[in-house]
């Protein structure tokens, strides 16, 4: 901390203004060096900003007094077994006080009172501290949620009166049941959501028939077998995400994408990434593009003699995808661009507030992340898997903490779950300039600020029809980020905000009784996001369907369904491929 104690100011400060000083140089220092990743950094700011503000401060400490007060009646009431409504209500998405022990039982309901009291005025004062950016409240708040998560009554056995329960119940079979959960997951290395041996890859996921009939070091290109005798002329080729595997789109029959595709007379081809290793540290977004994006519009295009596709991005491979659409309209005429028309799911192209993810994003984390992909030449998908996971600790890591080792309860099969823990990693130099350029600089709204394969991007370029989908609880791409495409492509645009996430959102397929809903209406460059979802038609049932209503008169007329591989593109071998495979 020398370069903290020796700092001189330049002439006399306030108070108030020593504080700035000494917060500013204190957060530079920590952040740069024993902090790399901003964890601390960012709670002592806030801890510094109130200090700075001794009103604001005083006012906060009156509002708990009183919040504390009124705790301190509702226990009197309580514990004398009079009846009184909590004063402080859990979240409600917060499932962990949901059995009625916590409310029924006097001592109980008072340690989860004073614990949702406290925690809750902390990270309130976290979200507003002041002279600070929003952005970073949000990562000062965070990573004390991360604590306070961690610390709640429920995770811990002697504070959980559900899990006392059921051990009395079970005459201990329960916490003998969690303790070989624990030790499963202590060898995994992972909190596991669901059990790995109930899923194969190629058994009970990804069985929809089809072959590998394009292979680079970089990824496989699958092309599906029909499942009718006519097809659209025109294929659908799909750019999946590279942090994860393809097969979210093609997981049990009943929910695969793919099937659903099949099924209304589309011919598909999808990119299955290769899982990097050590030598694809140099593999830079240009080859991404270029030898993944460009190899499978071209795949398609020679492999059916069309002279157009219809592209399909998802997430991240929907980012490459619409770099894709500015690539190609600056390098092919007007009317030679391979691709008619595009559709986004839950993809961001601006990411000036790229939902929960940002609290990761900054200078100093990027280059502690970077200095670490280039010792092992890339990053271990465990470590991505992690961080997301932490953007929903209680549902996501200490559900499975408490119910599995507190209760003795093995988690269900859950498909998507097995999807998500099966990681995959990204090379150092792709993932450094995309989280740089992308997250950090936010240059692809900027025109022309990217040269990506020879070509400068500019999303205004792109005149194809877009399809959008974003999804109303998306921590990943949220919603109103994802809509601001509009703003900068050209061309008519139809867009969709269905309900449910990230993952549940998309991968939606139309059933009856209909389990969600969707908004729609076309979009244009003028429209706020706002402004949208104020003539937005709701509709009851899957978006899927309207997709195709939009979609498949575009596709061409229908000709005899081409078989999965050619004598030009023969059978590599059969779908899901090896790339898949790999760990």
């Amino acid at each position: 901390m020398d370069s903290v104690r020796n700092a001189k100011p330049s002439g006399p400060l306030t108070p108030p203004q020593a504080v700035r000083r000494t917060l500013h140089e204190i957060h530079g220092h920590v952040e740069g060096t024993v902090d790399p990743l901003g964890v601390a950094a960012p709670i002592v700011h806030a801890q510094l900003a109130w200090f700075a503000h001794p009103q604001e401060f005083a006012e906060r400490v009156a509002g708990l007094s009183s919040e504390l007060w009124r705790l301190q009646e509702h226990s009197w009431r309580r514990l004398m077994g009079l009846a009184n409504p909590d004063p402080v209500s859990p979240n409600a998405d917060d499932e962990r006080f949901a059995d009625p022990v916590w409310t029924d039982v006097a001592s109980w309901d008072l340690v989860k009172e004073w614990y949702l009291a406290v925690t809750h005025h902390m990270q309130d004062m976290l979200y507003d501290s002041p002279g600070m950016s929003g952005k970073e409240r949000r990562r000062a708040a965070f990573w004390w949620r991360q604590w306070i998560n961690a610390v709640a009554p429920t995770n811990f056995y002697a504070t959980n009166p559900v899990a006392m329960r059921k051990a009395t119940q079970t005459c201990g079979a329960s916490l003998l049941r969690g303790y070989g959960i624990f030790l499963g997951d202590l060898r995994a290395g992972n909190v596991r959501m669901t059990d790995p041996h109930d899923f194969d890859v190629g058994r009970n996921l990804a069985t929809t028939p089809g072959a590998v009939v394009f292979r680079n070091d970089l990824l496989e290109i699958i092309h599906y077998a029909p499942t009718r005798a006519k097809v659209h002329a025109e294929p659908v080729v799909i750019v999946t995400p590279w942090i994860n595997k393809f097969y979210i789109l093609d997981l049990a029959p009943r929910k695969s994408m793919i099937r659903f595709l099949l099924d209304q007379g589309l011919d598909v081809f999808i990119t299955s990434w290769k899982n990097p290793d050590a030598g694809m540290h140099d593999v830079g977004f240009d080859g991404y593009l270029q030898d993944g994006v460009h190899a499978v519009v071209e795949t398609a295009r020679r492999f059916t003699g069309a002279a157009r596709v219809h592209a399909v991005g998802y997430c991240i491979g929907g980012t490459a995808l619409s770099m894709y659409m500015a690539w190609a309209n600056r390098r092919f005429p007007p009317e030679d661009v391979p691709v008619a028309d595009w559709t986004l799911l839950a993809t961001l192209v601006d990411f000036r507030k790229p939902g929960d993810i940002e609290v990761f994003i900054d200078e100093g984390s990027i280059r502690y992340l970077t200095a670490s992909m280039a010792r092992k030449g890339f990053l271990d998908g465990k470590e991505m898997a992690s961080a997301f996971r932490l953007l929903r600790s209680n549902s996501l890591i200490w559900h499975y903490v408490v119910h599995g080792w507190l209760y003795g309860e093995a988690p269900p099969p859950f498909d998507v779950l097995y999807w998500n823990m099966d990681t995959t990693r990204m090379p150092c130099a792709m993932h450094s300039w995309y989280l740089r350029e992308l997250y950090l600089h936010n240059r692809l709204i900027e025109p022309n600020a990217l040269t990506v394969a020879g070509e400068p991007i500019d999303l205004a370029c792109i005149t194809q029809p877009l399809y959008a989908v974003a999804t109303e609880d998306d921590h990943i791409a949220p919603w109103h980020e994802a809509y601001r495409v509009n703003n900068f492509v050209t061309g008519p645009k139809r867009y969709v905000l269905s309900s449910s996430g990230h993952i549940l959102g998309i991968v939606n397929p139309p059933v009856t009784p209909p389990k969600r809903k969707y908004r729609v209406a076309d979009a244009h460059r003028s429209d706020a996001a706002e402004a949208w979802h104020a003539k937005a038609v709701e509709e009851v049932g899957s978006w899927w369907t309207d997709w195709m209503n939009w979609l498949t008169p575009r596709c061409g007329e229908l000709v005899e369904a081409r078989a999965a591989a050619s004598e030009a593109y023969p059978r590599l071998e059969d779908a899901p491929g090896s790339y898949v495979l790999e760990h």
